[in-house]
């Protein structure tokens, strides 16, 4: 019924956009059949009225329309009827090969135990939380909430706490996803509506020991995702059932998530990972070479670990590039002359190769936000906070005035500047802010 309301005001708007013929004949006679995840499937009573909706002179009035009613980020998918029916008849064979598999235990990475995990300032605290609970799961902390940014370790520690559990406690069930793939499996219990998918869905999530979501800040602006999850928690919960959770940010910064969801991360033991130190790096790269056979001097370890800022696994991608460059050589051992001729195009970002429209759009795709909005007068946290990120990165990188970044953003000198002085400070105080401007910048650096 919601669906068909929304709908209904769909086609108010479209009918004053396009003509009347092409409305009588296309567009009124589309039926809503489903929308999930951001998605709007339409059913058109032929293949000709499918195709001449997905005309582009109707197809973007009419997919304008529905994101005004339904949200900005809506996908519109035209189909017909035979088309619809076999795609379900497709996911109900899909479902039935996959059936014997759904609970079937996680597969965690055997390199990622907390034997390999190298501790150092940045991250022992949640180490030790994370091997407690792997000790003893549902006593001590749960849920156990760890976040940080990319690339510092979050999804080595779900997979220990996996290995752990799997050689002490083998008769555990213990389940690792990730949001996407929460995300994934609970769509496609809801696409298919002949089978009894929705409650395999449930059987698998609501029948473990242990439960592990990583990335769950992606569950933030899908209302119907996180009613499940919200159900699926409290199911376990209930049990005594110990949940872990990973993000890139703690709860409270959050802010496209349900309160009553945010009120349950934070009822336990809410830990973060920082940015590692100079001695952890270096620690880090020299555990990486005794593990991989790799031999390096000290020199070019100091030298790797000086040239990253925070993200571990990129380390290890530069330390891996250092080493097969040695190998092209014919040498057992690179130096540190073969380190600088390795990583000679890995370097801070070109500013004359940026501009603020390559920094408006990787703002955009990593807050997940359109840009419509982003430079737009819409003034709700989820909006503001990346506006306010990406005013403070324009001035940072590219040392545009102040002035001249209101006119992209259609704001005058004095919010522009309360913007950048915002983030700049949030940056001395809040290491989660830190860590989120480095993984941006990162990005502006690779693109």
């Amino acid at each position: 019924m919601l669906l068909d309301s929304q709908w209904k005001k769909v086609l108010n708007r479209v009918e004053n956009e396009v003509t009347a013929v092409n409305f009588d004949l296309w567009i009124s006679n589309l039926q809503p059949v489903q929308y999930v995840n951001d998605e709007l499937v339409l059913i058109a009573p032929s293949v000709t009225a499918k195709n001449q909706v997905n005309q582009p002179a109707i197809f973007e009035k009419l997919t304008k329309a529905v994101r005004t009613e339904f949200t900005p980020y809506t996908f519109v998918r035209i189909t017909d009827k035979q088309e619809y029916e076999e795609s379900l008849r497709k996911q109900d064979e899909e479902i039935e090969k996959t059936k014997d598999n759904s609970n079937l235990k996680s597969k965690f990475n055997k390199k990622y135990t907390f034997e390999n995990f190298v501790v150092g300032k940045s991250n022992q605290v949640v180490c030790a939380a994370m091997q407690s609970v792997a000790e003893k799961p549902s006593e001590k902390f749960n849920p156990l909430f760890i976040y940080g940014g990319v690339g510092l370790g979050k999804t080595h520690l779900l997979h220990a706490v996996g290995n752990y559990l799997n050689e002490h406690q083998p008769n555990l069930n213990v389940l690792y996803v990730t949001c996407e793939k929460f995300t994934n499996d609970y769509v496609e219990s809801l696409k298919n509506v002949k089978s009894n998918s929705t409650n395999d869905f449930r059987e698998k999530y609501r029948n473990v020991d242990v439960l592990m979501v990583d990335d769950i800040q992606f569950i933030s602006n899908k209302t119907g995702i996180q009613e499940e999850f919200f159900n699926t928690y409290n199911e376990l919960y209930q049990n005594n059932k110990q949940i872990i959770i990973a993000s890139d940010r703690p709860p409270k910064e959050m802010s496209a998530l349900e309160e009553r969801l945010r009120s349950r991360f934070s009822s336990g033991l809410i830990q973060d990972i920082q940015e590692p130190d100079y001695e952890t790096k270096v620690a880090i790269i020299k555990k990486k070479c005794a593990q991989e056979g790799f031999l390096i001097d000290n020199d070019v370890v100091d030298f790797i670990a000086q040239k990253t800022s925070t993200n571990i696994r990129e380390m290890e991608g530069l330390l891996s590039k250092v080493v097969f460059y040695a190998s092209l050589l014919g040498k057992n051992s690179s130096s540190i002359e073969d380190a600088k001729e390795a990583l000679k195009d890995y370097g801070e970002v070109k500013h004359n190769e940026l501009d603020a429209d390559k920094i408006i759009s990787t703002i955009c795709e990593f807050f997940k936000v359109s840009r419509e909005d982003l430079v737009g007068n819409k003034r709700n946290k989820e909006i503001v906070e990346p506006r306010q990120m990406c005013i403070y990165l324009i001035n940072d990188l590219l040392n545009i005035p102040l002035t001249a970044i209101g006119s992209i953003f259609g704001r005058d000198h004095t919010t522009v500047m309360h913007a950048r002085d915002k983030i700049s400070n949030q940056i001395k105080t809040n290491p989660h802010t830190k860590v989120l401007v480095n993984d941006i910048k990162s990005r502006l650096m690779k693109s």
